[in-house]
C-alpha cells in the first residue's frame, strides 16, 4: 500500500551564521552541510543574519533552530575571564545568539532547538553552566577532540524523552573547549574519555545540544537522525 503524501508545509529551520571580514565588510557565512542536513531531514533551511534587531521576528517566524559551531564565546558576560588562548567569537554574533537564546527561553519556549558544538556551549552557558576554556591545559588527550572521531557513551535513557535518547556510536568532533557543568540542563552523553558530549532540557519539547558535528558524522543515529528529530519536533 502506498503511503499518502505529506501535504503539510515544509517547516522553516533557522541556521545561525558566522561573521567574517571580507574586503573590509562583515560577511555572513555558514557551512553548507547544515543546510543539506536540514533539507535531507525534510525541512527548508533558512540562513539567519546575526542582527540582534531581528531576534523577535526570527523567534516568531521559525519552526525550529540550529545553533551552529564557531569560535569561542567571550566569557565575561558569564562571570569569567576569557582564556588568553581562546579564539573570540565575533561580538555581533555572540550578542545576537545570546539574545536569541534568551528570547526562545522567555517568549517562545516551544521552539525546537539543536545546538552544535559552540551552539551547545552557548545553551549551557545561558543555563548557568561552566566551561573548560582550553582543553590542552587540562587534558593530555585533547587532540582526540580536534577534527577527530571518537565514541560517545549515552546516559541512562529511561528518564529521558525519546528525542533526547541517544545510542552509542562514533562521532566527529572539532573543539578545544568543553562544557564542565551544563547548569539547569542535563548531561545525556559523554565521550569515551569522560567529556560532556550532549546535553538536553527535558522540560522543553525539544532542546538538545551536542558537542560533535552531526552534519559531518557518518553514523546516522548520531548524525542526520538528530536533524530528523529536530524537524519532527518542529511539526508538532
Amino acid at each position: 500500500m502506498r503511503r499518502a503524501a505529506d501535504t503539510r508545509p515544509s517547516p522553516l529551520i533557522g541556521i545561525t551564521t558566522d561573521l567574517i571580514d571580507r574586503n573590509g565588510r562583515d560577511t555572513c557565512i555558514a557551512t553548507i552541510a547544515y543546510a543539506h542536513a536540514i533539507r535531507r531531514a525534510g525541512a527548508t533551511p533558512v540562513m539567519l543574519a546575526p542582527d540582534h534587531t531581528l531576534v523577535e521576528a526570527y523567534a516568531r517566524s521559525l519552526d525550529g533552530l540550529v545553533l551552529t559551531g564557531g569560535d569561542d564565546p567571550c566569557m565575561e558576560p558569564f562571570g569569567a575571564k576569557t582564556h588568553p588562548k581562546a579564539t573570540p567569537l565575533h561580538p555581533a554574533r555572540q550578542r545576537f545568539e545570546s539574545d536569541l537564546i534568551r528570547a526562545i527561553r522567555d517568549t517562545t519556549p516551544c521552539l525546537p532547538v539543536l545546538g552544535v558544538c559552540l551552539g551547545m556551549q552557548m545553551l549551557a552557558l545561558h543555563a548557568g553552566g561552566t566551561m573548560d576554556q582550553h582543553l590542552p591545559d587540562s587534558r593530555a588527550d585533547a587532540s582526540r577532540h580536534w577534527e577527530a572521531a571518537h565514541e560517545i557513551i549515552p546516559k541512562d535513557p529511561f528518564e529521558l524523552p525519546p528525542w533526547a535518547t541517544l545510542s552509542r556510536g562514533t562521532v566527529l568532533s572539532r573543539h578545544k573547549q568543553a562544557v564542565t557543568d551544563p547548569g539547569s540542563m542535563r548531561v545525556i552523553a559523554t565521550s569515551d574519555d569522560g567529556l560532556i558530549e550532549a546535553i538536553a532540557d527535558p522540560t522543553r519539547p525539544f532542546m538538545l545540544g551536542v558537542q560533535w558535528h552531526p552534519e559531518r558524522t557518518e553514523h546516522d543515529p548520531l548524525g542526520l537522525d538528530l536533524f530528523r528529530r529536530l524537524v519532527d519536533a518542529s511539526r508538532a
